[in-house]
């Protein structure tokens, strides 16, 4: 029972110490612009549907902006994942795409900007699809392919290198046990590669998920841009909403957190063995 209260208590000890500060803080220094009081941001967070500033509410934007992390996120694991795999397993590959790929690997998200816009400019689903009016609009105009493609960026590094790492370190006792056992290729792939390598790989398809999601502020300050979680920040920061931006911000790292714990449970319950095999 101790234990218990112990593991539950501990987590919660730097918040409120936080808040308590925050509390202090924001009563001396009197200034909401420098500091709002936490009830201001608390009464945010509580209503997330109610309208603030005639951007929509706070629940809207999140979901808009989840929508196009989603989109980028899935297209850095689409492309990633198998390209990863293949780089892993075929040495020749790895020699041939590795140079290439680490020339691009420091480049941070926000520096292809002036590349992405002269690219796509403001161009999205809804130009991609003929779409120019009507409520399909609304939504499909949301999504542009700049913002999409530095959300691309910033996942897909990180799911390709775990990728390549789980392939690669694969005992091959275990591939040369399956072909002796007459396995063919695509049964290797199928139940011995990827289900040795998949707890690197989730691994890094959440740490992909979490750079594509520290992104989303960047995308979203791209030209074109008139919703999504990261835009209400810089244009409640225009406006000297601070309780706007900093409730914008607390969004952002619940749904994030929330986003790390569904792979982390995952990891957990599926993949506890590698823990037991070290």
């Amino acid at each position: 029972m101790k234990s218990q209260v112990t593991s539950i208590l501990i987590p919660i000890i730097v918040p409120i110490l936080l808040i308590i500060i925050w509390i202090f803080a924001a009563f001396k220094i009197g200034n909401q612009v420098i500091l709002p009081p936490i009830d201001n941001v608390l009464n945010l967070l509580v209503n997330p549907t109610e309208q603030i500033i005639s951007m929509g509410s706070l629940a809207s934007n999140i979901t808009v902006s989840l929508v196009r992390v989603l989109m980028g996120y899935l297209l850095a694991a689409f492309i990633g994942i198998p390209l990863g795999v293949i780089m892993g397993y075929y040495a020749l590959v790895f020699r041939l795409m590795n140079t290439f790929l680490n020339v691009f690997r420091p480049i941070p998200p926000l520096a292809w900007v002036p590349l992405v816009m002269a690219w796509f400019g403001i161009a999205s689903m809804a130009t991609a699809l003929g779409i120019e009016t009507g409520n399909l609009y609304i939504y499909l105009n949301n999504l542009k392919f700049s913002m999409i493609f530095i959300i691309f960026i910033g996942g897909f590094y990180p799911i390709l290198t775990s990728s390549i790492h789980g392939v690669a370190s694969v005992n091959q006792t275990l591939i040369d046990s399956a072909r002796v056992l007459g396995a063919n290729e695509f049964q290797v792939f199928h139940k011995v590669l990827l289900p040795a390598a998949m707890p690197s790989i989730i691994n890094g398809l959440r740490i992909g998920l979490g750079i594509s999601w520290m992104c989303l502020v960047s995308a979203e300050m791209l030209p074109g841009s008139i919703s999504g979680v990261g835009y209400l920040i810089t244009h409640a920061y225009t406006l000297a909403s601070t309780d706007i931006v900093i409730a914008g911000m607390i969004s952002i790292g619940i749904v994030g957190m929330a986003m790390d714990k569904i792979f982390h449970y995952i990891e957990n319950r599926r993949y506890a063995w590698q823990r037991l095999a070290r």
